[in-house]
């Protein structure tokens, strides 16, 4: 029975060429063998994306629905043709797939690029997550961590070769820093391209390894990272440090990714660039009014007022005392909230019966 292309990448018949090639992308990351999938899927994911990634072909296979694949369309004679196909070169042998050649912006997800340019390879991106308190999530920090990552030899530099010696074109990929495999399927020869493995991609090797990361240039090290986590930080947020996560041998490192993840404080809270903090006052202060000392988040000590009559509610405002931003600073919030005793001696009761005859 035919497949229906469109189901096995996931995709609607209205949908985009850009749509089908994200969709193909994502499933081929996921499939692909060389990444742990599974092949059939994979050629199956493969199959679907060079008839409907192709436009001529997409036209062909919605015109002639189930019968294109099965041979009464216009390639009866041998199921759908791949003479005409970017990618594929027909011979004695069968067919040979070039992913590189077929897939182009593809290309990295397969180990190599199209034709004969390689892209600058990338070490992994790594994460880590550290816990400040909300006065270092406020006023900004310095921090020191330690990380265990594959990180540059510092003894060689980089280049896996012994200190003083030279580097020599790879003899398994004469210098080409790639190689091929070719691999059988229903459709002839499967052909992918990857990194060498004998000189991780770089095309060289040294004359004599250096002894502290066997010939390879990088190592898994501990490395000290300082981080500076800016003012205003919340919690959950990320810090992004390019060039600080894992090495690779002839390529850029990767980034380092910090999730910050902020302390909950007995008395202060954040909204937006404000400050927020409860202050308790008693029922006599706050019908009458009183002055209250509070301790900011700097740990400097203000003088409040709390006016007479204040509402259930009242909320005092401190301009400027907030969370610094560029261009000015938020604002420190008091909500002022009165609270009432657990018991009432008799003296008290009597007095507040007598409020209560005034209308209070």
């Amino acid at each position: 029975m035919a497949k229906n292309y469109y189901e096995v990448l996931g995709v609607d018949r209205k949908a985009t060429k850009d749509d089908i090639k994200k969709a193909f992308r994502k499933l081929a990351q996921k499939h692909h063998p060389d990444k742990g999938g599974d092949e059939s899927t994979f050629k199956e994911i493969t199959e679907a994306y060079s008839i409907l990634g192709d436009d001529k072909r997409r036209r062909e296979y919605d015109a002639y629905g189930e019968s294109f694949a099965g041979g009464a369309g216009p390639s009866a004679a041998g199921g759908f043709d791949f003479s005409n196909f970017a990618g594929f070169q027909g011979g004695a042998g069968g067919v040979e797939f070039d992913l590189g050649d077929l897939f182009g912006e593809f290309g990295d997800i397969f180990g190599g690029a199209r034709g004969n340019s390689r892209r600058q390879r990338r070490g992994r991106d790594i994460s880590i997550d550290v816990e400040i308190t909300f006065k270092e999530s406020v006023m900004g920090s310095k921090r020191s961590v330690l990380i265990t990552k594959i990180g540059t030899c510092e003894v060689c530099s980089g280049t896996g070769a012994k200190p003083g010696t030279a580097m020599e074109v790879c003899a398994t990929c004469a210098g080409a820093g790639q190689i091929r495999e070719t691999r059988s399927s229903p459709f002839g020869s499967f052909t992918s391209v990857r990194a060498c493995p004998t000189c991780d991609g770089v095309g060289k090797v040294p004359k004599e390894k250096c002894a502290n990361c066997g010939g390879h240039g990088i190592l898994r090290k501990e490395e000290e990272v300082k981080l500076d986590i800016p003012k205003g930080m919340d919690d959950g947020e990320m810090i992004r440090m390019p060039g600080r996560g894992e090495a690779v041998k002839g390529g850029v490192p990767g980034d380092l990714y910090v999730k910050v993840h902020v302390k909950a404080h007995p008395v202060f809270r954040k909204e937006g660039a404000n400050i927020v903090m409860d202050l308790p006052v008693k029922l006599t202060d706050a019908l009458l009014g009183t002055t209250v000392s509070v301790t900011t988040i700097d740990d400097k000590v203000l003088e409040v007022k709390v006016p007479a009559m204040a509402k259930p509610e009242e909320t005092l405002r401190l301009r400027g005392k907030g969370i610094a931003y560029e261009g000015g600073a938020g604002d420190l919030l008091i909500h002022a909230k009165a609270s009432l005793p657990k018991k009432l001696s008799a003296k008290a009761k009597k007095a507040i019966e007598e409020l209560k005859g005034e209308g209070l």
